[in-house]
Order: C-alpha cells, then sequence, then structure tokens
C-alpha cells in the first residue's frame, strides 16, 4: 500500500543461503519459512506513504502489519499449546502473560509497531468477534497477541497509521506458500545492526532418525549495532563499521527483535517454554547481546495436538515428545534464528524515512567477498561434518540404523532393554538361571 520513492527502487536481493553461508547442519523446508510447518499462514500489510520532514499525523510513513495464523483460520475453536520466553524485556507483546499462564494459543498472532499494538489488539479482536459471535458471552473473553518494535527511526509512529484494514488485510491475504520478507509488514521501517532489517524466515527439516518434524522461525528483525554484526560467523559488521562510520544512524533507542516459532513436533507448553529460550541463542549468533534497551521476545506453539475449546469430556489426550528427544529441535531453532535474520537483511533494500533519515541495505557483494576468502574453510568443515555422521552422513550410525530393540525407549528416555536378558535353559526359570550364573562367579 503506497510505493518507494524513484530514488530507492529495490535492487536485486538474494537470501542468505545463495551467499553460500554456513547456515546449520539441518536442511530448511521446501520455502525455507514458518509455512513449512502445515497449517500455518502468513500475511502481510504494508504502509509507505510520503517523504521528507516528519509531520506527525501526516507522515512520512513506513510502517505495516504481519499476521501468523497458527492454525489456517479456526484457532479459537481449535487452540494449540503455546509458550514463549523473554530474553530482555524492553518491549512487549500483549496476550503473553496468559499465554503464560495457559499454555494456550487461541488468536492469531500478529507483529506491528510499538504505537500501533492497541489498534492491532482491537482489530483483530472485531475480526475473531466477527468470525465467532459468541465470544464475551457464550465462549470467554480474548486477548490477542500482538508484538511490537519502534520504527521511529524511519515511520511517523506517532501519527498512528496503522488501521483496522491493515490489520484485516494481512489477515485476508495469510497463505501457506513463500513469505515475502524485508521491508514488507511490520518489518517495514525495522534496522538490524544499523541496516535495513524488517521480516525474515526460516525453517529446518529434522531427518526421519530424529524424528523428522518441522520448525520453522519468523523474525521482526530491530535490533544491534553495526560492529557486532556477525554473518555466518564472520565479524563483516566490524570491517563495514569503517566503511560506513561517517554515516548517520540511529542512536536514541537499542531496538528490538519479536520472534515466533512454529514446529509439528508434539510439545507441552514448558517444551515450548525451553525451545523459544534457544531462539535467543540464535538471535546471539548475529551480535545481539540483549542491549539494555532491548526487547527481545520470544512466543512459540506446537501443530501437533489440538485443545477443543468444546467437549462433552473432561479430558483430552495430548502426544508428547520426551524431554530427551529435544536436543536437535534446538539445534534446529538456534539454526533457523540466525539464517530468519540474515533473511530479513538481505532481502530488505536501502530506505529513507521521516527527515531524510537513511538506512542503507546490508552490501551483498562485501558479504560475498567475506565468504570467497573463506570458502576453503567452509568446505572443509563441510566435508568433515559429513564424516563424522551428521544425518545423512556415514559416520555414527544413526537412530534408523540401530537394531530394532535399541530403538525402544523407556520414560526417560533410555535405551531399553539396557542389558541383554540372562540366558535361560530349557525348563529352567529366571531366578534360578540367575543363582547359577552368581554361584559361577
Amino acid at each position: 500500500m503506497g510505493h518507494l520513492p524513484e530514488s530507492e527502487t529495490p535492487e536485486k536481493r538474494v537470501r542468505a543461503r545463495e551467499l553460500g553461508l554456513p547456515l546449520g547442519r539441518f536442511k530448511p523446508g521446501r520455502h525455507n519459512a514458518i509455512t513449512d510447518v502445515e497449517g500455518v499462514l502468513v500475511g502481510h500489510s504494508t504502509i509507505i506513504q510520503g517523504e521528507g520532514p516528519l509531520r506527525p499525523g501526516h507522515g512520512p510513513v513506513r510502517t505495516g502489519v504481519t499476521a501468523i495464523l497458527p492454525n489456517r483460520r479456526d484457532i479459537f475453536m481449535e487452540r494449540m499449546t503455546g509458550g514463549g520466553f523473554v530474553l530482555n524485556g524492553a518491549g512487549e507483546v500483549s496476550g503473553m502473560t496468559q499465554l503464560m499462564e495457559w499454555g494456550l494459543v487461541e488468536t492469531p498472532i500478529l507483529l506491528t509497531n510499538t504505537m500501533a499494538v492497541g489498534a492491532v489488539s482491537d482489530a483483530v479482536t472485531r475480526h475473531m468477534v466477527e468470525q465467532n459471535p459468541g465470544i464475551g458471552d457464550e465462549h470467554d473473553v480474548i486477548i490477542p497477541i500482538v508484538g511490537e518494535c519502534d520504527d521511529s527511526y524511519l515511520n511517523d509512529i506517532s501519527g498512528r497509521h496503522v488501521k483496522r484494514e491493515h490489520v484485516y488485510e494481512a489477515i485476508r491475504t495469510a497463505s501457506d506458500g513463500p513469505v515475502a520478507e524485508g521491508n514488507v509488514g511490520g518489518g517495514t521501517g525495522m534496522l538490524t545492526c544499523d541496516f535495513k532489517g524488517g521480516i525474515g524466515t526460516s525453517s529446518r527439516k529434522l531427518p526421519e532418525s530424529l524424528g523428522g518434524y518441522t520448525l520453522g522461525v519468523l523474525v521482526m528483525s530491530n535490533f544491534g549495532k553495526m560492529h557486532n554484526l556477525r554473518v555466518g560467523g564472520l565479524p563483516v559488521g566490524e570491517v563495514l563499521a569503517e566503511k560506513f562510520k561517517h554515516m548517520p544512524r540511529r542512536t536514541q533507542n537499542y531496538g528490538s527483535i519479536i520472534a515466533v516459532v512454529a514446529t509439528d513436533a508434539p510439545l507441552l507448553t514448558n517444551q515450548l517454554n525451553r525451545l523459544c529460550k534457544r531462539v535467543g541463542l540464535g538471535i546471539g549468533r548475529v551480535g545481539s547481546y540483549a542491549a539494555h534497551g532491548s526487547g527481545e521476545i520470544v512466543v512459540g506453539f506446537s501443530t501437533a495436538n489440538v485443545i477443543p475449546r468444546r467437549t462433552q469430556k473432561m479430558v483430552y489426550k495430548l502426544k508428547i515428545l520426551l524431554d530427551q528427544r529435544l536436543d536437535p529441535l534446538y539445534e534446529a531453532v538456534m539454526e533457523a534464528t540466525e539464517e530468519a535474520i540474515l533473511n530479513a537483511m538481505c532481502m530488505a533494500t536501502s530506505m529513507t524515512g521521516v527527515n531524510g533519515n537513511f538506512v542503507p541495505a546490508l552490501p551483498l557483494d562485501e558479504v560475498r567477498r567475506f565468504v570467497s576468502a573463506c570458502q576453503p574453510i567452509f568446505s572443509s568443515v563441510k566435508k568433515r561434518a559429513q564424516q563424522a555422521g551428521t544425518p545423512g552422513g556415514k559416520g555414527k550410525p544413526t537412530e534408523g540404523d540401530k537394531p530394532e530393540h535399541a530403538k525402544l525407549r523407556g520414560a526417560e528416555g533410555i535405551p531399553y532393554p539396557t542389558r541383554p536378558a540372562p540366558e535361560v535353559e530349557p525348563g529352567q526359570d529366571i531366578q534360578d538361571s540367575s543363582s547359577k550364573k552368581s554361584s559361577d562367579t
């Protein structure tokens, strides 16, 4: 909804993976997006209007809304287990108090700017009441989940330009295909490490030997300082900081990042909370140290179980993954978070906002030069990892290669049986056999 000034025509951008960066050992899903988790939809509404000096209430406008629908369009009646984590709380996700208390996601998840949280929450409430007229009467009231970041360096944030129609557009256009990234939706006016940031997403598909689960992350990235930036583990920011040292940049806030995690692994709320904590490790890989004035807030949900709003029974059954099987998901969410942030930066284009404030896009040619210089190292590491028995490698046997009895696991995730059964001669019971072995020793 709106167009970039002519001088800011988007250049050809590519996602982080196309730069040849080392982005972890697990493979992404089909779209390398949160929508690879079946049933998850994402939509945007982007508002870009005007240019020049800031005139509160008039512009320039560089903002929008992003909507994540966890269960297509029926999340109110078919709720899902949810959780979250706050790494640093100088930010807000409305509805998170109830989410952490109940462990349920029952509304869409919306991302926008700080001053638009109320308007977006009101619009989502109206939308859900239209879809479910019994809310507040036959059913409980709802508290929508709405996350925010501060886009005031580029956007007339106090003008409160996000309206109901923008929220409705984001929900209406939500789809399960590829997700637009960079200067779109809630990420339109966001920065990352003094370069243009915004919306980014990535996914991981675990091999069957580790459960075969799919996990996706979507971020609205708006944090950090240039000198801290790491791209694929490379200290790109330290070099670029010298190149851009005369460039004016924001100094009054530290920014924030909101991350949404989705998975089809059957997880309880406490397991989702633990999974969301590991998102912080992925954010740190890119260069965040969770500054005093920054907000790093994570919301997560699992699509594996449906918690019905209506039932004649007092109980319902859940599938639950053993805690000991969480490690691959921890690793996958860290990888996907790092890549999602880098995708936001790689796909975003340069932007000029209020008062002529200019934010450059991450110079991909510079990143390519770093990658090319380190390519021999990356190649040797990748080769060693495959030989060491990574999923699909020829090293350590995977779960699928083990004998059938070794695949059985007890309640604590320990392979069962842990030792071979005693040999029993025909006509002899187990107790007699055990006594004989004791006397022999």
